[in-house]
């Protein structure tokens, strides 16, 4: 199964390489250090941990991991890998050069051996779960110790496994270590062939994000400056097809309190022009964060930059989690959490349903089924300040009493780096 799975990598490297390029045109950022795609251009080094971390998210989440490492293992040179530019552009606002970027290579053979000859990491930690069978492989062979940090498969993703099992199982066998989100993830994973001495249960290392005493400064700083006194709710990382269902319940709220103010965060940085033709195609007077201006009279504020979603969190009174409207699978709970601000969120948290179910559990998420619940949810935390306050507490407090799973993780390291020193 190997050999096929190597070859359709090979058949594939064409077209994907040529929507690499294409999105290029687009945005120009896809072709930043193009050639690490391939496996060349990484620095070499001499004593690296290796994270990494698809997106905006993962690498969010990866923040504390990363700062913990700088400061447990200083002599060693932190490489942060990334799939997407926006990404990579995360990387840079939260660690500017203190930290090494690059993009993984595609999976193909070529390219992950080309990689590790450039790299060749004491350790490798990849943050969820993302199985590429070249890759771990490229990690057993060479015995570098791999951890899945915060490692969890939904239900979902089981059955399209299970069709790779012999491959899944030889890929699991190369001396992973799994740290699993919770014991469903673990038992999951047991399912598909890991093995059970390196399987164990640490939880999702998002719970030890910090805030940011810095970032709620500016957010309430930005607020006075930008927004004034008017209301202020927000729609963070929406979708294409999310936008148009978010302006229409934001009519139906104006129209319930006239002076609330929208503040629209489109998850991909591409469809910024696209989301303001649309804002202004639905009626509503727009100013964009670029602009920097004051929001005025505007009924929307299109955050059309990268890397500013906590400080906006911080300067709304109420904030809906997008992708969760439409069946994306729902983004980061924690971030709004960590700022106590009261959450909604959409009836789509597959991507992190066991973090979305336990917060709605304890009272610390509003989840609603569709765009009228939303509209009726919105509005009554607009106006019932005590059960905005309950929620947005609820929040912080879930956040603590899950925190330390990197302590656990980093103590799990700990001796791998040993290992690896002194072999």
């Amino acid at each position: 199964m190997r050999f096929l799975y190597n070859l359709l990598t090979y058949l594939l490297l064409i077209p994907f390489a040529g929507y690499w390029l294409v999105r290029g045109i687009g945005n120009r950022s896809y072709l930043e250090n193009l050639g690490q795609r391939f496996g060349f251009g990484f620095p070499k080094f001499d004593r690296c941990i290796w994270v990494h971390a698809v997106s905006v998210g993962e690498v969010q989440a990866s923040a504390p991991l990363i700062r913990a490492l700088k400061e447990r293992f200083p002599g060693r040179q932190l490489l942060i890998t990334t799939v997407t530019p926006t990404g990579a552009a995360r990387v840079k606002s939260l660690f500017g050069e203190t930290v090494h970027h690059g993009y993984i290579p595609f999976e193909f053979p070529h390219a992950i051996r080309a990689f590790f000859q450039n790299v060749n990491p004491e350790a490798a930690l990849i943050m969820e779960t993302e199985i590429w069978p070249n890759l771990y492989r490229g990690c057993g062979i060479r015995k570098i110790p791999l951890i899945l940090v915060s490692a969890r498969i939904s239900p979902r993703s089981v059955p399209g496994y299970r069709k790779l099992l012999p491959l899944i199982r030889e890929t699991l066998s190369h001396g992973i270590i799994i740290a699993a989100q919770s014991q469903l993830d673990a038992d999951r994973f047991l399912a598909l062939g890991a093995n059970p001495a390196r399987t164990c249960v640490m939880g999702n290392i998002k719970f030890d994000i910090e805030p940011d005493e810095a970032v709620v400064s500016k957010g309430r700083a930005l607020r006075d400056e930008l927004f004034g006194d008017r209301p202020v709710w927000i729609a963070a990382s929406t979708h294409e097809g999310e936008e148009h269902l978010i302006l229409n319940v934001h009519r139906e709220l104006c129209a319930k309190h006239p002076e609330l103010l929208l503040v629209l965060v489109p998850r991909h940085p591409e469809r910024f022009p696209s989301v303001r033709e649309l804002i202004e195609k639905q009626g509503f007077n727009v100013v964009s964060r670029t602009a920097q201006q004051p929001a005025g009279d505007a009924a929307v504020f299109l955050c059309d930059t990268m890397g500013e979603v906590p400080m906006f969190y911080a300067a709304s009174d109420v904030a809906f989690v997008a992708g969760s409207l439409i069946p994306i699978g729902g983004h980061n709970l924690l971030e709004p959490a960590m700022l106590g601000v009261p959450i909604v969120t959409g009836p789509y948290n597959f991507n992190a349903q066991d973090v979305a179910d336990l917060f709605v559990d304890l009272g610390a998420c509003r989840r609603v089924a569709g765009t009228e619940e939303l509209v009726t949810t919105v509005s009554e935390l607009l106006t019932d300040r005590d059960v905005a306050a309950q929620l947005g507490d609820a929040g912080r407090s879930v956040l603590e009493e899950n925190r330390g799973s990197l302590e656990r993780l980093l103590i799990l390291l700990e001796p791998l780096l040993s290992d690896r020193t002194s072999s």
